[in-house]
């Protein structure tokens, strides 16, 4: 039997207990008067060790399934309509409806409304996605799912066996629950007149994909949804990679079209142009978003999509080729001609400095 499947008794004693002797061992290291000389830099490391074991713990055990239930039940009770109003898009013959799930996250049908014939992206609540599916009178043939954290796959499994013939597809290298068609760099799945190509982009995790969706086909704007790789001017964190990983798969993103939408997997929007006016003060297309943004969330609607002609003119993580964010942060290109390398660099202070800005 699965874990997924175990009682949920079982799950919250045992996940209790590990938890509890992690905790233990980290305020022991805080508390012990012996280490005053280099207890921060062994704290630093022992935070990082930390992290990592309980990154582990998240994407690879039942500690992490348990840990999304816990998410999912808190976030059904807190937003029973979701936590934002959704505002689809409607081109000819295509629709794209954002359906907010969990306390910010976003997953997405892609519909044929000639066919009605729908594809899901990253359907984290089944429930919710089941309900914009039968509202809408579509099928679900497809699960397109950008990474396995459980806040972007928990709802392969509910939803793949509610629907028989819906393919789950994904990279091979990210361990995605149910995956079932397994997809590389440049791939396409075609779903009606949908075209949607898979991008590999790793760095938040290995085997991270984002989907662009062609919009020749149906003669609108093609259609980006970047799960955890891209938001509203930010970008993910890089859990399993290198900062030139990461700097390596936005500059995939930037080889795009300015009117391509850039449709995230979380709504940070707010916090984020926050951040952005931190590091660029002056930048007046920054100031602008920010003021339709904080319109909007008065008012709880979503704020995507945006474009990524908008993107490069105000996310910093896009930016770290402008000589004016380079001159803010710090020194500019390698004078040995390493653009990649600087480049890598000024995104990990970047990161650092986000960090440093979420924590006050």
């Amino acid at each position: 039997m699965a874990w997924q499947d175990w009682p949920a008794g079982w799950l919250w004693v045992a996940g209790s207990w590990l938890l509890l002797l992690v905790l233990i061992l980290l305020l022991s290291l805080r508390g012990s008067r012996a280490l005053r000389g280099p207890r921060r830099l062994l704290m630093a490391r022992s935070q990082r060790l930390l992290f990592r074991i309980g990154y582990s713990l998240y994407t690879r055990t039942w500690l992490g399934y348990l840990f999304y239930r816990q998410q999912l039940r808190r976030a059904r009770n807190r937003y029973p309509k979701g936590h934002s109003k959704a505002q689809p898009r409607l081109f000819n013959g295509v629709k794209v409806l954002p359906i907010p799930v969990l306390s910010d996250n976003y997953s997405y049908l892609i519909i044929d409304t000639q066919a009605r014939l729908a594809v899901a992206v990253d359907p984290s609540d089944p429930r919710a996605v089941q309900a914009s599916i039968e509202k809408e009178g579509v099928t679900l043939v497809a699960i397109l799912c950008t990474h396995k954290h459980w806040d972007h796959s928990g709802g392969n499994r509910d939803l793949s066996r509610r629907h028989r013939d819906c393919r789950v597809y994904g990279s091979p290298q990210d361990g995605i629950p149910y995956l079932t068609h397994p997809l590389c760099h440049q791939d396409v799945v075609s779903v009606g007149r949908l075209q949607i190509r898979a991008l590999a982009t790793p760095g938040h995790t290995q085997g991270h994909l984002v989907y662009l969706l062609d919009g020749e086909p149906y003669k609108g704007p093609s259609c980006l949804f970047s799960g955890d790789l891209l938001f509203l001017s930010g970008c993910g964190r890089t859990f399993e990679g290198t900062a030139e990983t990461m700097l390596s798969s936005l500059d995939t993103v930037l080889g795009l079209g300015d009117d391509t939408l850039l449709w995230p997997g979380h709504e940070y929007a707010e916090e984020n142009l926050g951040f952005a006016g931190v590091v660029e003060p002056e930048n007046l297309a920054r100031e602008r978003k920010m003021q339709w943004v904080q319109r909007q969330r008065m008012e709880r609607k979503s704020t995507c999509p945006s474009t990524l002609g908008e993107e490069r003119s105000y996310n910093p993580f896009l930016r770290t080729h402008c000589l004016a964010l380079q001159e803010a942060l710090g020194p500019g290109p390698d004078p040995t001609g390493d653009d990649g390398c600087s480049r890598a660099q000024l995104l990990e202070e970047l990161r650092r400095l986000k960090d440093m800005h979420k924590s006050k």
